[in-house]
């Protein structure tokens, strides 16, 4: 009997992708993740948080890692997200977490690379609540549709967490070492939570509503 195609699941490191990436690797059988590299501040610190959270699960239905970079310094120019300066703090919207693009940049290359590759599936982990339209069921299969067409190859975009929220993933990773992902847009030199920033409140009031123990550190305590 042939063996499935390994689906591809865009992995950056933090929570939720990383859950999603051992959730399909144990429904599929095999799960390759992509870590794609557009040139943002944190990106080292979740290239490490990403490997030793694959380290401490150990499944053996994830595939090593896979590096693309899709630099964007020439884009976004000195955005908060590439210059690291004046970044969305605790108290600030989601919408002002908002990257214009996001979702296009990277699963316009993740979406090459499966086609040449032989992976017909990219996941990612959007949750419920997001609000921008790059996040959306219909951009996620015109996306797919365009990449096919051009890329001569059945693609398939999926997010299967879509309707969750991050708590629901939170109880659905329960079992996973949940501490060594990072939701971080100022992670410190040595790869703890801010503790301070738009994601570091997100992570800590989804764990709370979860009603499951954050054991992951924040340089800033006074917020937990």
């Amino acid at each position: 009997m042939p063996m499935r195609a390994p689906v591809a699941v865009l992995c950056s490191g933090g929570l939720d992708s990383a859950v999603l990436l051992v959730d399909l690797a144990r429904s599929t059988g095999r799960a390759v993740p992509l870590f794609v590299r557009a040139g943002h501040p944190w990106e080292d610190a979740e290239r490490r948080a990403l490997e030793c959270f694959l380290d401490a699960v150990g499944e053996s239905r994830v595939a090593p890692p896979r590096d693309l970079a899709l630099p964007m310094a020439d884009v976004y120019g000195e955005h908060w997200s590439m210059s690291g300066r004046g970044g969305p703090g605790w108290t600030a919207p989601d919408e002002a977490v908002e990257l214009r693009g996001r979702n296009l940049v990277l699963l316009s290359k993740a979406l090459v690379a499966a086609a040449i590759e032989g992976w017909p599936t990219v996941a990612l982990g959007s949750l419920a609540g997001n609000p921008f339209p790059d996040a959306t069921h219909h951009f996620f299969a015109g996306i797919a549709a365009v990449a096919s067409e051009a890329l001569r190859a059945p693609l398939a975009v999926v997010a299967p967490y879509r309707e969750l929220s991050k708590a629901d993933v939170i109880r659905r990773g329960a079992d996973l070492p949940l501490e060594l992902t990072l939701s971080c847009l100022r992670p410190t030199p040595d790869g703890e939570h801010c503790g301070d920033c738009n994601k570091c409140r997100e992570r800590v009031e989804a764990f709370a509503a979860a009603q499951v123990p954050d054991r992951a550190r924040y340089a800033c305590s006074a917020r937990r």
